[in-house]
């Protein structure tokens, strides 16, 4: 999702200048926002824009009977439909650029909690405070656990709950002994001046060591997750954080233990003191983009950009998708890994060698255990409490994962337990985890947690799809539809698999399995795997090896039980590519040596929705293929339906797709926004009493102020409120966002 600097990259200045946006950083001030108290300690810095929380209330059904903001918004979308929308009511929203967070009509909106906020009536420097960039958030109305063995989704109050929040990263430059920090990192350093926690000049360009020192460890507290409890006041519908509940965060410092599991790690780990940590447990969390919600009550968050914080560790790529000879994966050999922190990094930068963590201990799909201390790694008290970072899915760039659920949102009887998940990078590809013991009704919670710890990965080969385009089919130039599929297979990812290479015939090896071309030291031009966790620490390179297709970005992937069509799908995001790719068409390595003459550029710069349908939904696990076709396409226009770059997914109770997007402000100078997508077949063209038909159209129901993202949609447990994360306002434009002027 976001990069911590440079993240839009010039592509994006460019586009902005073409739409005629401002381009400058934010220093908006701040008078006080109605609803939501600041907690200030640095005026100054708390001035600036600041991501935030923001609850949107049904509050009017404005004579559509609707009793939820599910209802309302299909009523709304019928109307339009049938021509039966009232006069003067806009809907969708209409497609502008403010510097404020819009929504329809019928909905109140307020702001619940902002970045260095309080999460407490404590305001000291220690005591728990909401982090950065704030993107996931899961909700665990009061209540859910009430009856043993439910799913927490749906289930609870809808006026008082639980939040999980994600806070990703810190936007623009970190300071170095040489620069200054700016954006996002020089608000954080004018904080922790006016805390006393620095005592240099903050915007110099020199950074004394032990400031830069100082500044790593607080930026380490800016990432990871917040647990607080929120109500909603009867009276205005306003969602307040009750600051009397126990809060608890999470973060990158060795104060957040997890236990890795699934995985050996290359070599012990210690806290940032330099102690050694018990076998196997690991410091800290980072990079939380999405996640997922566990129907057993945990939440999972999904470590992304880890290579921003201690470098990257699949070194072998160039971000055009070129392969580095010389990184450590040239054929020959066996793949080797340097997992040391790199000194340009943005927490490898800290003079305090102390606080530096190997680069293969994050990349990972990590369980916590909300509520719990944040030290409580997974059996440290007691086997199944705890937190964990789940080694059998592997490393990568997750963006989030979700798990075959029934209609009722409950673990399917009897099956393994299976998760989803994308890649989030270009070329990047969607796996899937099967657990080796089946889930079983009357399992104790520390029980199916410990499914997750062993099992299977597979990855998805979407066959037959065009390389140059990644949208395409190959044989109709054309996306993939309903009545017209593409075919895709499940290949089982390890060095015993039997499944057989999708490249194997054009390598001139037909019949080679995957296990044999993972294991072997010259295959693809690449080096081999001596063993199955390196092949889980680096499934980008190993879905290359054995020409898996890449894919567009894929970015949220979410399962929905109870989709429109009839069936289970899975809904994938594929937000866009536009740069080279590693393999051509039939899956074999680009020469290093002709890469930039000859491997094919990808020109989606808009993204897509898919879908994919497992070939037997009653069983997943045991799936070995699907079907999948493109359900929704970004355009570059801003008509009313038109948005670009698809980001993160919510399935509702119901099994409506909505979805918000990260980079429409770039490509089309309009605002991010929260869309619903129409998948009614009653709306399609030729259906009785449609006038304009709104099937596949995307409505928006909620735009973002200035730059900043539409992230982590939540609806609560009655679908009356939804929540969504504003991420980075003012990131690469003036903003004033949320206080105002």
């Amino acid at each position: 999702m976001r990069r911590i600097t440079s993240h839009w990259e010039r592509r994006h200045f460019l586009a902005l200048a073409n739409t005629g946006v401002l381009i400058a950083v934010g220093l908006g001030a701040c008078v006080g926002g109605e609803g939501h108290d600041a907690g200030v300690s640095s005026p100054e810095a708390l001035r600036r824009p600041l991501s935030s929380v923001v609850a949107l209330s049904f509050t009017d059904e404005l004579d559509t009977g609707a009793k939820d903001l599910g209802q309302y918004v299909r009523a709304r979308v019928d109307q339009v439909a049938r021509g039966t929308l009232p006069e003067g009511v806009e809907f969708p929203l209409a497609n502008a650029a403010t510097d404020d967070v819009r929504a329809i009509a019928g909905l109140s909106t307020n702001v619940v909690v902002s970045w260095l906020d309080p999460l407490s009536f404590d305001t000291s420097h220690a005591a728990p405070r909401f982090g950065a960039n704030n993107d996931y958030i899961a909700f665990f109305g009061d209540g859910w656990d009430e009856v043993p063995g439910e799913p927490p989704q749906w289930r609870g109050s809808g006026t008082s709950a639980w939040l999980w929040v994600n806070h990703e990263s810190i936007s623009n430059d970190f300071p170095t002994p040489t620069t200054a920090p700016t954006g996002q990192h020089l608000t954080l350093a004018m904080f922790l001046a006016a805390e006393k926690v620095l005592s240099n000049e903050v915007t110099a360009n020199r950074w004394p060591s032990a400031d830069l020192a100082a500044y790593v460890r607080e930026a380490k507290r800016q990432v990871g997750g917040s647990w607080f409890h929120v109500v909603q006041d009867p009276a205005s519908r306003k969602w307040q954080i009750d600051r009397g509940a126990e809060a608890v965060r999470y973060d990158a410092t060795s104060r957040t233990l997890a236990r890795l599991t699934g995985i050996r790690p290359l070599a012990a780990d210690r806290d940032d003191e330099g102690h050694a940590l018990p076998p196997g447990v690991v410091s800290g969390i980072m990079s939380d983009c999405s996640g997922g919600q566990t129907p057993w009550g945990t939440v999972i968050t999904a470590e992304e950009n880890v290579q921003d914080f201690y470098g990257d560790m699949e070194v072998f790529w160039t971000s055009e998708q070129k392969f580095v000879r010389g990184a450590g994966a040239d054929p020959g050999g066996p793949i080797r890994f340097d997992t040391r922190a790199s000194a340009t990094s943005v927490f490898g930068i800290s003079p305090d060698r102390e606080t530096h963590h190997a680069k293969d201990l994050y990349g990972y799909l990590v369980e916590i255990d909300p509520g719990e201390a944040p030290d409580e790694y997974e059996g440290k008290s007691a086997a199944g409490r705890g937190h964990k970072k789940l080694g059998a899915m592997g490393r990568a760039r997750w963006e989030n994962t979700s798990f075959a659920v029934d209609a009722s949102f409950e673990l399917l009887p009897d099956e393994p337990v299976v998760m989803y998940a994308g890649d989030d990078r270009r070329s990047g590809r969607v796996y899937k985890f099967v657990s080796t013991n089946p889930y079983r009704a009357g399992m104790t919670r520390a029980e199916t947690r410990a499914l997750l710890d062993e099992g299977k990965v597979y990855v998805a080969h979407f066959a037959g799809l065009d390389n140059t385009t990644g949208v395409t089919m190959l044989a109709t130039g054309e996306a993939p539809t309903e009545s017209a599929p593409g075919q895709g297979q499940w290949i089982e990812f390890g060095t015993t698999s039997g499944a057989i290479a999708p490249n194997a015939a054009a390598l001139g090896e037909p019949g080679k399995t995957v296990g044999e071309a993972l294991s072997d030291l010259d295959y693809n031009g690449i080096g081999g795997f001596e063993r199955d966790d390196d092949v889980r620490r680096a499934l980008f390179t190993a879905s290359a090896k054995v020409g898996i297709m890449e894919l567009n970005r894929p970015e949220d992937v979410e399962y929905n039980p109870r989709d429109p069509s009839g069936a289970p799908r899975i809904y994938v995001a594929f937000t866009n590519h536009g740069r080279k790719t590693q393999l051509d068409q039939e899956g074999r390595l680009i020469d290093p040596t002709a890469h930039e003459r000859s491997a094919p550029k990808r020109p989606d710069m808009i993204g897509n929705v898919f879908v994919m349908q497992e070939a037997n939904p009653e069983s997943p696990g045991s799936s070995t293929s699907f079907t999948f076709l493109r359900v929704w396409a970004g355009a570059k226009a801003t008509g009313p339906y038109d948005a670009a770059n698809p980001d993160n997914l919510v399935i509702d109770r119901e099994g409506g797709v909505w979805f918000g997007t990260d980079g429409n402000f770039a490509a089309n100078g309009t605002a991010e926004a929260i869309y619903f997508l129409d998948l009614d077949r009653a709306h399609a063209p030729g259906a009785p009493g449609v006038v304009a038909p709104t099937f596949g159209k995307a409505f928006r129901v909620v735009a973002m102020p200035s730059d900043a993202e539409a992230t982590g949609p939540a609806l609560a447990a009655d679908m009356r409120t939804l929540f969504v994360s504003v991420q980075h306002p003012g990131e690469h434009v003036w903003s004033a966002w949320p206080h105002g002027e």
